[in-house]
């Protein structure tokens, strides 16, 4: 981003994949960071699947964009079609999370995402913990959006990005 002076890159899943084998949120995998191209230093980091289940690897591409907020200022924003099924859009200076939804409606290991506190709100029937087996998980763990690229129209303000639909047994 020239115009901040920053640069965007997604973190990956923690491992082992076992769950059970590592407590805690995993910070700072699956996390969205935002640094200082000229020092390296971290601006911000928003992480998008605390304590990775299901190996959604959340390293795909980040869209920069130029877009009316609902107040109908001009924001910069960084929005992120992630392999858990969820589009999110940062505002791009601060790393405040704008927006969060489902790119599927059949993405079933959430709820939803808070966005007061910017947490998935899982559905523990889809968890993939020792002793649990969870049929139909959406999405599967190569994402509805992998590792494809996407597009931004900014004459018609949308996005551009190809879907996986697989769901997957664990």
């Amino acid at each position: 981003d020239p115009d901040l002076e920053m640069f965007y890159y997604g973190s990956g899943n923690p491992a082992p994949w076992n769950e059970t084998m590592r407590p805690g949120d995993n910070k700072w995998t699956m996390t969205i960071w935002g640094r200082d191209a000229d020092t390296g230093l971290a601006k911000f980091g928003y992480q998008k699947t605390p304590h990775d289940e299901w190996d959604y690897a959340g390293v795909n591409v980040m869209v920069l964009s130029e877009q009316k907020d609902k107040d109908g200022k001009m924001r910069k924003l960084l929005t992120h079609p992630d392999r858990n099924g969820i589009i999110y859009t940062l505002d791009r200076e601060t790393g405040d999370l704008v927006s969060a939804n489902k790119m599927d409606d059949t993405a079933n290991w959430l709820t939803k995402v808070d966005l007061e506190t910017g947490l998935p709100i899982r559905d523990p029937e889809f968890s993939t913990r020792m002793g649990h087996r969870s049929r139909d998980i959406c999405p599967s763990a190569m994402g509805f959006h992998n590792q494809g690229m996407a597009s931004y129209d900014r004459d018609r303000q949308q996005f551009y990005f190809g879907i996986n639909h697989l769901c997957m047994d664990w």
